[in-house]
Order: C-alpha cells, then structure tokens, then sequence
C-alpha cells in the first residue's frame, strides 16, 4: 500500500513525539537540565530516524532498536548539553556519559514498554486503514456499479416457507395465566 507523504509524516512525528517525551522524563527525573535548543535538537534526530522508516507498517522488530538506538542518542546529545560545574556536583545520576547499572535498567524497561505501546499502536492504525480501504472500495464498487431492485414483486424470488417450530414433547410450558383446570383445584 502506498503511503502519502503526509501520513509519513505525522507517524514520523508522533514516534519523535514519544521518544522526546521519554528520554526528557527520564533525564529531568535523573536530576538534569536541558535548554530548548537540546530539545529541538532531539526533537529533530528523532524524527529524522524515524521518517525513512515510516513508508509502511512496521513490527516490534523494527520499532524496538530504533527506539533503543533513538534512546541512546538522546541520552548522549542530554548528558553533553550539561557544564563540567553539574557533573561534579552529584545533580545527575551519573557522571559523564557512561551511564551506571539502575539506569541501564531503567532506559531498559522504559524502552521496552514504549516499544511494545508503539508496536501495538501501529498495527491498531494499519488494521484501522485496511478495514477504511475495504469499505471505502465497497462504497466506490456499489457507487459506479449501483444494484436495481425489479420493478414487480412477482419477479422477485418467491419468499421461503415459515418455518414451524416442532413440540417438545418433554417442554413444560409455564408462561401466560393459568389454566382453567389448575383455578378449580385451588
């Protein structure tokens, strides 16, 4: 299916969105600062990743490495934006741009579940255009090939036979009033 170019676009925009969005939660929760020429920075390294990728629908296997690797970036781009007067001052987690254990693990796990909300994300978008394909190709079909009706009933198909349900010979109906015969005994 061929994509235009501005449906590349938003889907290259919304992955920079996420990736931004996390590796700046996670800088700011370790302690850092940035300015707003390193968000535009990572704004735009994240999206120009993303957008040779966004031709078509991509799985987990994709998504995932691109997000890691777009995550690394990030953090390196983050943690060379601070002074050497931040790095000795213990404001940031770790000093320098080799990171400790716990945030290993923690650009990790948070890669991880937001690789797995993106992957789940996209094949919820491309299931929503193939289901939108069908239907509009459905509506063009009955539009330019529109259907008539015969203009007398007697033409049509005769209308199947009603179908009578079969007694049970076991079913107790006890539904409606009663029988005369139950009020005399009572």
């Amino acid at each position: 299916m061929a994509v235009t170019l501005p449906f590349r676009l938003v889907r290259a925009a919304t992955f920079a969105v996420v990736c931004l969005v996390l590796g700046v939660g996670a800088h700011v929760l370790g302690g850092g600062t940035l300015s707003a020429p390193h968000l535009a920075g990572g704004l735009v390294l994240a999206f120009g990743a993303a957008l040779p990728l966004t031709g078509r629908e991509r799985t987990i296997r994709v998504i995932l490495p691109l997000l890691a690797a777009v995550q690394v970036a990030l953090h390196v781009m983050f943690s060379s934006a601070h002074t050497g007067a931040h790095w000795g001052t213990g404001a940031h987690v770790h000093s320098g741009l080799v990171p400790d254990i716990g945030m290993l693990l923690m650009h990790g796990w948070a890669v991880t579940l937001t690789g797995l909300w993106l992957a789940r994300g996209e094949a919820l978008l491309w299931g929503l255009v193939r289901r939108l394909g069908v239907r509009l190709r459905r509506l063009l079909v009955a539009y330019l090939h529109p259907v008539y009706a015969p203009a007398s009933p007697a033409a049509c198909d005769p209308e199947p036979p009603v179908l009578r349900s079969a007694v049970l010979r076991h079913a107790v109906s006890r539904r409606g009033p009663p029988s005369a015969a139950a009020g005399a005994f009572a």
